[in-house]
């Protein structure tokens, strides 16, 4: 019974470092993809010159990174940035004004790699 038990939380500790290999994986590429070129498809957002598909992409993206946990800094934050994207993202693909405005602000690259990253 014991190895049983030992088995079991030595495999959900495998388990646990791989999903944050994982994660950490998610936010990596999803910034080197989509914020770091110079034609990245954050800035066509930004700009407003992103497709409605591209701007969906955009938010499956961000989505995905919102259930991703970063290298560093707590959840709180994490989520309060993350949906704070999400939110402009979803205001843009709705076509209210306000998204373009919001979405410049949510992606400052300083705010959340001075605490994240």
């Amino acid at each position: 019974m014991k190895n049983r038990s030992l088995r079991t939380i030595v495999a959900l500790a495998v388990l646990g470092s791989s999903l944050s290999v994982f994660a950490d994986e998610v936010i990596t590429n999803a910034m080197k993809k989509y914020h770091k070129p110079d034609d990245a498809l954050c800035k066509k957002v930004s700009g407003g010159t992103a497709s409605d598909a591209e701007v969906a992409e955009m938010l499956k993206i961000y989505e995905a990174m919102s259930g991703a946990k970063p290298k560093k800094g707590d959840d709180v934050s994490w989520k309060e940035k993350t949906s704070a994207v999400i939110t402009a993202v979803k205001k843009i693909q709705s076509k209210d004004s306000a998204g373009q405005a919001e979405f410049k602000t949510a992606i400052n690259c300083k705010a959340c790699h001075t605490v994240h990253k």
